[in-house]
């Protein structure tokens, strides 16, 4: 019993290993990895490479469509699509990655309490995420706007707010799954705290899920970014993002289709990608 518990917890122990091996084993999979590294490296690297500042104007230019000295054309007040494109695409990978990255640590953490301590606290801590589940998204953005301003800092914090709730329920069933394994009755048996278990047992082996759950949350993420732009509550102007540029594209997308053509490219192939990733990591359950 004890080896088999042994084996169980000492194959989950690298995770992040066994979730890139299942990613490169898939072509797709690892060209859309390829993909999203080269255009994250970019948009991070935009204030090197973009040809002109994102809010530099040429107003007498307005609207001209693609040509040799902007790639992309520009839009109606003279400025540089591509430089925007990349300058938005920084605004949208960060809010993909850190918000995913606050919400899963929460939620897997909430979570995994919730399902260790059972009971009467389990029944309450999941109420909680009922409650907050049924609270409608856009109000909340739209009060959080009214009370504090409207702040980058604001998206990551109502986007956090409500991404963790589904991690918390995935990590709670998790956490139902394994304590009821052997070697963390064996565990138990011999006097670990629950915090202890928690760390070295629980989290451990519900991580390589977790990791592949977080895949998929980053389109999730960054969807509901593009969302709050087209709502008109994203990032404040100048400064695009991708779902802002594609809300700029559709107002004019019949005199200046550009405007629409290469925002939406961009933000749909990178959505298609981390999606792929996400279904490459989630192919098989981790135990």
């Amino acid at each position: 019993m004890n080896n088999s518990g042994f084996q169980n917890s000492e194959s989950e122990s690298s995770p992040g290993r066994a979730l890139w091996k299942r990613i490169v084993s898939d072509r797709a999979a690892a060209a859309c990895l390829i993909f999203l590294a080269l255009s994250a490296l970019l948009c991070f690297a935009a204030p090197l490479i973009a040809p002109y500042p994102f809010d530099a104007q040429d107003l007498a230019l307005g609207a001209s469509p693609p040509s040799a000295e902007h790639l992309f054309g520009t839009d109606c007040l003279g400025r540089d699509l591509l430089s925007r494109i990349l300058y938005g695409g920084r605004v949208s990978f960060a809010v993909g990655f850190l918000a995913t990255a606050a919400a899963v640590a929460f939620g897997a953490i909430y979570g995994t309490v919730s399902g260790m301590m059972g009971g009467r606290a389990d029944s309450i801590m999941m109420r909680i995420v009922d409650i907050a589940y049924s609270m409608p998204f856009t109000i909340f953005v739209i009060l959080l706007m009214v009370a504090f301003g409207r702040s980058i800092w604001l998206i990551f914090v109502a986007i956090g707010a409500v991404e963790w709730l589904t991690m918390a329920r995935i990590a709670r069933g998790m956490c139902l799954d394994i304590k009821s394994r052997q070697y963390v009755e064996a565990a138990r048996a011999m006097g670990e705290s629950t915090a202890n278990i928690i760390r070295r047992h629980i989290l451990p082996n519900a991580s390589g899920a977790i990791l592949a759950c977080a895949t998929l949350t980053v389109p999730s993420v960054m969807l509901l970014e593009a969302f709050l732009s087209f709502l008109g509550l994203g990032v404040q102007a100048p400064m695009p993002s991708w779902g802002g540029l594609v809300k700029d594209g559709a107002e004019f997308m019949e005199d200046a289709p550009w405007l629409l053509i290469f925002p939406a490219f961009f933000f749909s192939a990178t959505l298609y990608a981390l999606n792929r990733l996400g279904e490459a990591a989630s192919k098989r359950d981790f135990f």
